[in-house]
């Protein structure tokens, strides 16, 4: 079960960040997605992180997705994914909107403060056309990780093919 509300981290779930990240959290705006104990899944970051665009509005923290995930990358199945995009119109058409809703969800959450930041330090452009993960090419797929965050806290067609083909979200509590 994924619970989506985001919430604001507590003490103890901060700390499972950290053991998930391997490091102290920087940057993180709010819990995005959690599972059905309370644990993280997914992060939502903020867009400046130390003065630089931090590329990922949602940040996979699950341990036990990102393992699953990356035994499904190591397999090929970027390159299957990318092949599809490139021949079947209608899910490059669903891959599309994906980074569409991607950015207009990452600026709709930026504060006035934030845009303003953003702005200041001349990154608009790239706030407002960097999707999924921060990629330039929206028919390329960089990395299931961040597809999949973006799964659990958004519309993302990766995602959702991954948990018909591998039964990802069935792996949780």
């Amino acid at each position: 079960m994924v619970i989506r509300p985001e919430t604001t981290p507590d003490a103890q779930q901060l700390e499972i960040i950290a053991q998930q990240l391997g490091r102290a959290p920087r940057g993180i705006e709010a819990l995005a997605a959690t599972d059905g104990n309370g644990t993280p899944l997914v992060l939502r970051m903020a867009p400046i992180v130390d003065d630089k665009p931090f590329p990922t509005l949602y940040w996979l923290s699950s341990e036990l997705l990102k393992v699953e995930l990356s035994r499904i990358e190591a397999a090929g199945v970027i390159k299957s994914l990318e092949a599809r995009v490139q021949e079947d119109d209608d899910f490059r058409s669903a891959y599309h909107a994906s980074h569409q809703d991607y950015i207009n969800t990452r600026w709709r959450l930026m504060s006035e403060a934030q845009r303003s930041e953003v702005e200041r330090l001349g990154y608009e452009g790239i706030m407002r056309e960097r999707g999924i993960g921060g990629i330039a090419n929206h028919d390329q797929i960089r990395c299931l990780h961040t597809q999949y965050a973006h799964h659990l806290c958004g519309n993302n067609v990766i995602g959702q093919w991954l948990d018909e083909h591998y039964g990802i979200i069935d792996l949780l509590p």
